[in-house]
């Protein structure tokens, strides 16, 4: 069993990062192959908690998928969404995709390379969903698991991925993410972790590690040799404990595809901004996040029940200056209260916006989940649908619009809001993405905060909140 480790101790003695900026050779690379594309199936929106101005979708019907492979950007993301659907409902979404970027890329004479985007502490219907994609798609020649996350605190290290609590690196199998009712998983050490996620078809034995070695001390070019060394239908994973560990592998592997290799990935966010020769930038201010003339009151969501959540909940519930609506999740799920229930919280909500008072709207804390992972996730599409519908049925345009967790973002995103297509702004914090909405949306233009379940410290949230409520509203209207 893996140990918890102190990770200012741990990143000491590791070797120094690999020299060389490899952000250069990146765009370099990107700019020989203008017609390939990458291509990220985001199983949530937090996906987007990395990069800056790229496009994320909603639908991909060929129309869609056409119109984005054929831009000038290197690469868009298409929300799936498919972490909150059971198994088979995942591998038939993930089957229609598949076979739509197939006949889109032949249409827009495209070549692409695709990023399974997934949760950085391991939940998600993997393999299923990688396996899916290969069955439509050309089976690639390499899988690569890259869970690393800075900005949340994962790190990956002798192969045993790790989530941070302050200085102390815990093994991921150890925390209360490994006890998910839908994705409970036993292993940290990540060949393991495939062993056990693909019931043995893939032995831990088999599986390539990229260790920080090669990374830091070996470089981009030598990895590059290693990755096409591998044999066809390798699944490898890659320790990194830092942004220019990611970098480098993701240079690496443009040289490896420059060279007829093809890769696809199962990955964190942190190697699609790397992929797209990005770096994460400083977070947007307050100010650039509400629009100048807006007087109502702002609006913050939450739906997530990871502990990490209810914690960052408890201090923004402190604040004095919020308006604090429960809902109550037995009340949701009894047919005879919910209609009540719904309809009081719209109101309450409604009115409190008007008069310019900031709102979070939260769901009962006591996780109610069911005896298997179907009926626990059936449970939260029933919360998720009533904050959908809630959403949707506001009439006051809210100063800001925070939401709280992968799976209530994403379903108020697309059902509550109506987004067809966003622009990725850039980060409020760190890892806690913001979308500019489209003209198709209920708010047109206004900028959607999605704050990630688990990213950040117990205070991020009610800071956050706190600095858009410093934004000065105008003198009158």
């Amino acid at each position: 069993m893996s140990q918890r480790i102190s990770l200012k101790e741990t990143l000491s003695k590791l070797p120094p990062e690999w020299s060389e900026d490899p952000l250069g050779a990146i765009n370099q690379l990107l700019g020989e192959r203008p017609n390939h594309k990458l291509i990220v199936l985001d199983d949530d929106p937090t996906g987007t908690q990395t990069v800056t101005n790229v496009t994320i979708i909603t639908r991909w019907d060929i129309f869609s998928l056409v119109a984005e492979l054929s831009s000038d950007a290197p690469g868009f993301f298409v929300l799936t969404n498919s972490r909150s659907l059971p198994e088979p409902e995942s591998k038939a979404l993930h089957h229609e995709i598949a076979l739509n970027i197939r006949q889109a890329l032949e249409l827009s004479n495209t070549t692409a390379t695709i990023i399974s985007r997934s949760d950085s502490t391991l939940r998600g219907h993997y393999p299923l969903e990688t396996d899916t994609i290969a069955e439509e798609l050309k089976q690639p020649d390499l899988l690569i698991l890259a869970p690393f996350f800075e900005a949340g605190g994962r790190y990956t290290i002798n192969d045993v991925h790790y989530v941070t609590e302050g200085d102390t690196l815990i093994p991921a199998a150890d925390t209360p993410f490994a006890e998910d009712k839908a994705f409970a998983y036993k292993n940290s050490n990540l060949p393991e972790w495939v062993e056990e996620k693909t019931k043995g078809e893939v032995p831990a034995s088999s599986v390539e590690c990229i260790s920080l070695d090669q990374l830091r001390t070996e470089g981009p070019q030598s990895l590059s040799k290693y990755l096409l060394s591998l044999p066809k239908g390798t699944v490898c994973i890659t320790n990194a404990a830092s942004a220019r560990d990611i970098e480098v592998l993701a240079l690496a592997t443009l040289l490896a595809e420059k060279e007829g290799r093809t890769i696809s990935f199962r990955s964190a966010a942190s190697i699609v901004a790397a992929r797209l020769g990005q770096r994460p930038s400083s977070p947007l201010s307050a100010r650039a996040l509400i629009p100048e003339d807006s007087t109502t009151g702002g609006l913050t969501i939450v739906g997530s029940y990871v502990p990490k959540t209810s914690a960052q909940l408890k201090c923004l519930l402190s604040l004095d200056t919020i308006f604090k609506i429960e809902l109550s999740v037995e009340d949701i799920l009894s047919p005879s209260k919910t209609e009540e229930t719904l309809h009081n919280a719209i109101e309450a909500i409604n009115t409190a916006l008007c008069i310019g008072k900031d709102v979070v709207l939260y769901t009962s804390r006591d996780l109610v989940s069911g005896p298997d992972a179907s009926t626990s996730l059936g449970i939260g599409r029933m919360v998720s649908n009533a904050l959908v519908r809630i959403a949707s049925e506001l009439t006051e345009t809210p100063r800001y619009f925070i939401a709280k967790g992968g799976i209530t973002s994403s379903d108020i995103a697309t059902q509550g809001l109506g987004i067809n297509r966003a622009i990725v702004q850039g980060q409020a914090l760190p890892g806690v993405p913001v979308w500019k909405l489209g003209h198709e949306t209920k708010f047109k233009g206004m900028n959607y905060i999605i704050f990630p379940g688990n990213v950040g410290t117990d205070e991020s949230l009610a800071t956050l909140v706190s600095e858009l409520q410093r934004v000065e509203r105008p003198a009158h209207i």
